[in-house]
């Protein structure tokens, strides 16, 4: 263990721990936020317009280009319950892993999910053709697609490798998901990056707002130079920018104004924040052992740290204007695909979710793929904060092969309703 690889143990946070706010305030010790804060029809040539009956859907809610705001579409169930899978680094050309379906498959099937969100690094940068690009796309979102399950993603920093050979970008992108039947993408918006936007889940007894899925477009690499001045020596990654983070204060406030209290939420983006890697230390300068220790007593540390965090060069503001609106109960990003870790910080539970993908880089040697999986969240009106917990699910736990060489499969049919 060095100052920037450890290990926790435990992954799992479940109910009886979860965080509250007000035991937060009123405990020395406290329990991480959350702590138990545990192929469709034919090819498009077979399809004939008019032909199809659609099922009965939801029709998306209508949004402005600077709202971003989504309503309509999701809703706790009658017993009050809410559950959303987080999928993260998929990341795989029009050939996806064959273990990447299945993963996805045994996670929907026994987590029986409410929202599905793959949470950046969609694809990779192997597609060489526009028609191999919304392969890629599709073998990843059919396993949503055929269970009537509703979905998002957002974007990484991978997703954009592609576009030089395809000239296939994330606005297109989002206008060819917008095809599928269960996608809840919008432009979002008017800010940086493509789709920023929030989709509210109703209370199940009505209309109103009762919690928020906040998406959110993290970038991918950092400019050559700013103000002349280039990067070297620096992370090389994106960061939320300014109008951003104003933008997710400003729907906060909104969504508060409608509904009388603030509306608490889950935020999933792509690339870490900076206080992920202040949180694992319990400091900025000081990298070690001991330091872990501490933070991971302070913070309720659980789950796997195997490489650095790998924020932008510039701290985006983004958790300081969480903290300043007091409504996100958490944040959970990948891009770091050997990290596991969840803790509180500061009331704000920071989390990683792995890479669900076979195919982008793992572990070394006969570990490379222990780690595969997918984050599962739960929600519960009336419990405190709404969000009760979240477990991540790995591969090996559904007795899927986790042996490192590639087993690439053929890409998946489109539905009949996808061009």
């Amino acid at each position: 263990m060095n100052d920037d690889t450890a290990t926790g143990d435990g992954e799992t946070r479940t109910g009886a721990g979860a965080w509250n706010r007000r035991g937060m305030l009123q405990a020395a010790g406290v329990t991480a936020l959350g702590a138990g804060l545990a192929g469709l029809g034919a090819a498009p040539a077979a399809a004939k317009p008019g032909k199809e009956k659609k099922p009965k859907k939801p029709k998306k809610t209508k949004v402005t280009d600077d709202d971003g705001i989504v309503r309509g579409e999701l809703a706790f169930n009658s017993s009050g319950a809410f559950t959303i899978v987080q999928f993260n680094d998929t990341q795989d050309s029009h050939r996806t892993d064959v273990r990447t379906t299945e993963l996805q498959n045994a996670v929907l099937d026994e987590a029986k999910p409410d929202f599905v969100v793959i949470n950046g690094d969609v694809i990779d940068g192997g597609p060489k053709t526009v028609t191999e690009v919304k392969q890629a796309i599709n073998n990843v979102v059919l396993p949503m697609e055929q269970r009537q399950i509703p979905w998002a993603l957002t974007f990484g920093n991978h997703d954009e490798d592609s576009t030089g050979a395809t000239g296939f970008d994330e606005a297109d992108m989002i206008d060819f998901i917008g095809q599928y039947r269960y996608n809840l993408n919008t432009p979002g918006a008017d800010v940086t990056g493509t789709s920023n936007q929030v989709l509210t889940v109703s209370a199940s007894g009505g209309k109103d707002d009762a919690f928020a899925i906040w998406l959110l477009d993290s970038g991918r690499y950092a400019p050559k130079e700013i103000a002349g001045q280039n990067f070297e020596g620096y992370p090389d990654w994106d960061w939320l920018r300014f109008d951003q983070v104003e933008w997710y204060a400003e729907a906060s406030r909104e969504l508060e104004k409608r509904a009388g209290a603030k509306v608490p939420g889950l935020v999933f983006q792509h690339i870490a924040l900076h206080e992920h890697r202040s949180m694992w230390f319990s400091s900025i300068d000081s990298r070690t052992d001991a330091d872990h220790s501490r933070a991971k007593a302070k913070h309720s540390i659980i789950g796997e740290r195997n490489e650095a965090e790998c924020p932008g060069p510039f701290n985006s503001g983004m958790f300081n204007a969480m903290l300043a609106r007091g409504d996100v109960r958490g944040l959970f990003v990948g891009h770091d695909h050997i990290n596991t870790y969840s803790g509180n910080y500061y009331g704000i539970e920071l989390g990683y979710s792995p890479s669900t993908g076979f195919a982008p880089y793992g572990l070394d040697g006969a570990e490379r793929n222990r780690l595969r999986g997918a984050r599962v969240f739960t929600l519960k009106e009336g419990a405190d904060g709404v969000y009760t917990g979240s477990e991540i699910k790995y591969a090996r736990d559904y007795g899927i092969d986790v042996s490192p060489a590639a087993q690439r499969g053929e890409p998946a049919e489109f539905p009949a309703y996808v061009k």
